[in-house]
């Protein structure tokens, strides 16, 4: 019998618990760096909204749901004196932890509770990204040029895209 109330107890708690809720986390910190350092970073979630500013390196903390069962996604744009503006996207991935929901045969944590704290994603550690110089070069002013061709010394190809004036 006591055997028995220990089964049933242990079945009711790999039944009615998220697997990834106990063993991960819903928000991760995230370090934000590139190169050169000290580029400034505006970090804007699905809705477009900024949910965070910065100048690199820094790390900052990012919810890894964006709702029930929809992975977060942001958009980080970094920007840098005399450097071209560099757009990185980053998104959730399902953490490894949700399939112990599969695994234990927990369908509440599967369906409910994970999905609903967010602990069912991951977020990477850290972001990384090298922006690149600007290539403006000093504009070069041409001059116009008048060219006088005979008709005859004209290609068939030239000759179709004359204008009669």
């Amino acid at each position: 019998m006591k055997k028995f109330i220990h089964i049933i107890g242990l079945s009711l708690t790999m039944l009615l618990t998220g697997c990834a809720t106990i063993v991960s986390k819903s928000t991760y910190p995230v370090y934000i760096q590139s190169e050169p350092v000290g580029a400034t970073f505006t970090i804007k979630n699905s809705k477009g909204q900024v949910v965070a500013k910065g100048e690199t390196p820094k790390e900052i903390r990012l919810k890894a749901s964006a709702g029930y069962f929809k992975p977060a996604t942001y958009i980080l744009d970094f920007q840098r004196k005399g450097y071209a503006k560099k757009t990185v996207t980053i998104t959730a991935t399902l953490d490894g932890w949700y399939m112990g929901n599969i695994a234990l045969l927990s369908p509440l944590g599967a369906l409910i509770i994970d999905p609903l704290t967010g602990a069912m994603y991951k977020l990477p550690s850290s972001i990384s990204t090298t922006l690149d110089k600007n290539s403006q070069s000093p504009k070069r002013k041409t001059k116009a040029q008048l060219q006088i061709l005979y008709l005859d010394t004209l290609t068939d190809e030239q000759k179709a895209q004359l204008v009669a004036i």
